[in-house]
Formats: structure tokens, C-alpha cells, sequence
């Protein structure tokens, strides 16, 4: 498995606990059984998940601060998964380069989400690069 469907499982998994309004690491258990058990990209999606759920409020926060007019209650929840997952990792994981984060997201924006995803999620990510080089 590469890095990329690593991604794509772990949006799905944020997809399911908003939906289920869970973040436990029960739900995160379960969901590694059924998708990652043989992949060699589970340390990776274990940091993914430890970056998310343990700093969602700050996360939160930076997406509300940097997405104009938009709370996240009403962001599309594919878009509000991909925009989490791509901030932990320009905020949390400081071995992934923020235009690869940005890249990623972009990319399955465009293959997860609604016609205009690609850029909202561009535009806000790009946002919050800026805020941390500034910071």
C-alpha cells in the first residue's frame, strides 16, 4: 500500500466518525481490522490518526480562522475529512512536506468530493501553510 491509499483510508475514517459522531480509538480499531490489517503504511496512518484526534479542537480552529464565511458545520463532510487529515499533517507531521499534504488533498478532493472541492480545499489549505510559516 502506498502513503496515498493510506490517505484515502484514514478520510474515509474521519468520514465515518463525523458521521457516527465517534472519535474513539474503538472505531479506529475496528476500521484497521477491516481495511489496514496486512499494510505496510499502519505506523503512518497511526501517527495520521494520533496528529487528528488529539488536536481536532486546534485543528478546528484553524480551519474556521482560515476558511472565510465558512463553519465547519457547513462544510461538506468529505471536504471537512480531507481538510482535518491535510492540516494534521502541515501542523503535526513535520516529515511530510506541506505541498505534498496540499497535493494529496487537492487530489482527492477532486476524486472524493463535489465539483468545486478541489479548490475550496486548495484555498484553505494554502491559508493555513501561510498562518504557520508566518507564526
Amino acid at each position: 500500500m502506498r502513503r496515498t491509499e493510506a490517505r484515502e483510508l484514514f478520510m474515509q475514517l474521519l468520514f465515518q466518525m463525523e458521521v457516527q459522531n465517534d472519535y474513539s480509538q474503538e472505531i479506529k480499531t475496528r476500521f484497521v481490522q477491516e481495511h489496514m490489517k496486512d499494510s505496510n503504511q499502519l505506523e503512518y496512518f497511526n501517527r495520521l490518526f494520533d496528529a487528528t484526534a488529539g488536536n481536532l479542537p486546534t485543528i478546528d480552529g484553524k480551519l474556521e480562522a482560515c476558511s472565510d464565511n465558512w463553519k465547519i458545520s457547513r462544510m461538506a463532510k468529505v471536504d471537512l475529512a480531507i481538510l482535518r487529515l491535510s492540516t494534521a499533517e502541515i501542523l503535526y507531521l513535520e516529515d511530510v512536506p506541506d505541498s505534498a499534504s496540499i497535493n494529496e488533498a487537492v487530489d482527492m478532493a477532486k476524486k472524493f468530493g463535489g465539483d468545486d472541492s478541489g479548490k475550496f480545499i486548495n484555498g484553505i489549505l494554502g491559508k493555513i501553510v501561510r498562518s504557520k510559516d508566518a507564526e
